[in-house]
């Protein structure tokens, strides 16, 4: 995970190279692409000139960019760079999070726009602005214009080349076969003619060969069920395929004369597996082991491929210091130097609550935290608790502080009963997401870990308090659990704010050269799959 994930910070910062480095081109004239169709297309929504026309005469703060809109868009086809008809595209909050953190960086406040911010909100959290077909052009035309002054900040002042931008944003259906074919001729080096690239993405990018050539050399037969899990010493048959499956996937050695036998070899190799996909790792041989080893491998590709298109949207970073949790991962990992300094187990947002994506910094630590209660959950929890039990409040630890809405305004008080634990640490987002302690800890000892309403709780409150304060002497480590343990809320200003990054990456390749995956527990994938893939 080291080296994957100092990845998300330093991968862009060759951006000034590449645009100092690299000589000026000829700028080719932009040719509309009529082969993009509501068929071939990576969208299904389109536009026209007149449109974008009507709109720079409207909005003339993206003026300056008038010849980049027209040569971006027809390079599309029209085709709607950041919507489809479901809603706002993934890509969309992608860009706008590499913004944030570009804009913190450079301390370039040009870059924000309270404008965007308000239009992007506003789709992400009610579906009905699709139908408002003015307000989804507007917000089109806004994200793409964005795109434009990001860029040449980034690119240092280069004349934009949209051919090369476009790069970034997908027009078409990816046709697995072919872009297998380009992969292994041009060995992933085609991606730098258009833009820096993190490095994530070449090493992605390098398993996509490995994994075409499994699949072209290897019999992919579903391995059959297993009446029980298998562990060394025992001897059954399927273990004949289990470890040629191994051996293809490269966890385990090719040599091999034990037959049917489980072998310690064959325990080992499953233990790098199970590592690999986020399994419980004992060397034993599961049916969940068995139901990850039939996963075909042009799933795989696809998952690899998925996730190099979020490598694209990844944050340069000159701080070599953050936290970054991976949602599909269940994991929290502190770096500091550009070194994991450690990591810890969290639980995330179930399906209904899922844990939005985002970047931010962490500015404060609350000990003894009261809980806000959000009005949903007091809509759809509360109120109903209330109206069984008359005792209900008092039994939770909580009280009613106001009404609004007609809704009674509720909080739960600091203790160890409370919902956030005994510690919180936030980074103000318009999501209302942070980081927090629980009462349930038993919940951190299983392997799927998507529990909570959206925040993140955390295996270890304690030691990241340590860490947030470490610079402030007087935070002992006596102090911080008599503080957590306290009956008043106490806030804590972090002296030297950290970056956070939420990432959402079900494919990646770790510290170790080795390919992993994980479950798509928010179905993200999958939406993206639907555009993104010929089928």
């Amino acid at each position: 995970m080291k080296k994957c994930f100092y990845y998300v910070l330093t991968g862009l910062a060759m951006a000034g190279w590449w645009a100092c480095g690299n000589q000026k081109k000829e700028k080719k004239p932009i040719v509309r692409d009529t082969t993009i169709t509501r068929q071939t297309s990576f969208n299904n929504l389109f536009l026209d000139s007149t449109q974008i026309d009507a709109f720079l005469k409207s909005d003339t703060v993206f003026k300056p960019y008038a010849g980049s809109y027209s040569d971006f868009y027809k390079h599309r086809n029209y085709e709607y760079a950041w919507f489809d008809s479901s809603g706002i595209a993934e890509q969309a909050g992608n860009f706008l999070n590499l913004l944030s953190s570009t804009v913190e960086e450079l301390k370039d406040s040009s870059l924000y726009s309270k404008q965007l911010e308000k239009l992007y909100t506003d789709f992400t959290k009610d579906s009905s602005h699709m139908q408002d077909r003015a307000k989804l052009l507007k917000t089109e035309l806004y994200l793409t214009g964005q795109f434009f002054k990001y860029a040449s900040k980034v690119y240092e002042g280069s004349e934009l080349d949209v051919s090369e931008l476009g790069w970034f944003i997908p027009r078409k259906k990816i046709d697995l076969t072919a872009v297998l074919d380009s992969v292994i001729k041009t060995k992933g080096k085609k991606g730098t003619d258009y833009a820096p690239l993190n490095p994530q993405y070449n090493e992605l990018q390098s398993f996509l060969a490995k994994y075409d050539k499994i699949q072209k050399d290897t019999r992919w037969d579903s391995i059959p069920r297993i009446k029980k899990t298998l562990k060394q010493g025992d001897t059954d048959t399927v273990l004949v395929v289990v470890k040629q499956r191994l051996q293809a996937l490269g966890d385990m050695a090719a040599a091999d004369s034990n037959g049917a036998a489980f072998d310690a070899s064959l325990s080992d190799a499953l233990k790098v597996f199970q590592q690999r996909m986020g399994l419980t790792v004992d060397g034993k041989l599961s049916q969940g082991v068995i139901n990850e080893l039939n996963v075909p491998i042009d799933q795989r590709i696809k998952q690899i491929l998925i996730n190099m298109e979020r490598v694209r949207w990844l944050p340069s970073g000159k701080d070599s210091s953050y936290i970054l949790v991976n949602i599909p991962e269940y994991k929290l990992h502190v770096y500091e130097k550009g070194n994991q300094a450690f990591e810890m187990n969290v639980i995330v947002g179930t399906e209904g609550n899922s844990t939005v994506i985002f970047n931010g910094r962490l500015k404060y630590v609350v000990f003894a935290p009261y809980w806000n209660v959000p009005s949903s959950i007091v809509r759809k929890e509360i109120v109903p608790g209330m109206n069984r039990n008359s005792n209900y409040l008092a039994r939770q630890n909580m009280e009613i502080t106001g009404t609004e809405g007609g809704l009674p305004v509720v909080r739960q008080k600091p203790g160890p009963q409370n919902s956030l634990g005994l510690v919180k640490f936030l980074f103000p987002n318009n999501y209302n997401i942070y980081l927090h302690d629980t009462p349930n800890r038993e919940l951190f000892n299983r392997a799927n870990r998507s529990f909570s309403h959206g925040c993140i709780r955390i295996a270890e409150p304690a030691k990241m308090a340590q860490y947030l304060l470490q610079d402030q002497p007087e935070w002992t480590e006596t102090k911080i659990d008599s503080a957590m343990h306290g009956t008043k809320e106490k806030w804590v200003t972090v002296k030297n704010p950290v970056s956070v990054f939420i990432c959402y990456f079900t494919s990646w390749v770790d510290g170790d050269g080795r390919i992993n995956f994980r479950k798509d527990i928010y179905g993200h994938d999958k939406k993206m799959a639907d555009k993104l893939f010929v089928r």
